[in-house]
């Protein structure tokens, strides 16, 4: 079906020329508008060299190879070093609160043991200095649990 032709009548030499005409019209619109972008895309690539430069020498954007720069490496390799050291000490921390909590763990049910052993009248001073003993380990895994810069 053509573009300018009416469904039912048939086209006319005219009518030919016109479709002919338009439709060089659009092709050689679409090829000048590829051309466009293609210069268009071609001028944005970055790092090609320039037209007039040395076909020897790379052209590098300043922006893209900029000067190492001593203090922000120093700045980063002291960040890196704070960082390991943070990751070292609370590795220690959580394998030490394990340890205590595993010997809090273990005081509790021997202090549970002693009591259960002695009448309702009496405690053993052992009893008594098994509970101030887990207090005060209770009291040192809570304060270790408690995040380094002190917040809880």
């Amino acid at each position: 079906m053509r573009l300018s032709q009416p469904k039912n009548q048939p086209c006319n030499q005219d009518c030919d020329r016109s479709l002919v005409h338009h439709s060089r019209l659009l092709f050689g619109a679409g090829l000048l508008s590829l051309a466009a972008i293609a210069l268009l895309t071609g001028a944005a690539q970055p790092g090609q060299q320039p037209s007039g430069g040395d076909a020897d020498k790379p052209y590098l954007l300043p922006e893209a190879n900029p000067l190492p720069d001593a203090n922000a490496q120093t700045k980063m390799r002291d960040r890196q070093a704070k960082q390991q050291s943070f990751d070292a000490a609370n590795a220690e921390r959580k394998k030490q609160l394990a340890d205590e909590s595993a010997k809090l763990l273990t005081l509790a049910m021997d202090l549970k043991a002693e009591v259960d052993k002695t009448n309702k009248d009496t405690l053993s001073l052992n009893v008594i200095r098994k509970a101030d003993e887990i207090e005060r380990l209770a009291h040192n895994v809570k304060e270790k649990m408690r995040l380094p810069d002190g917040r809880s």
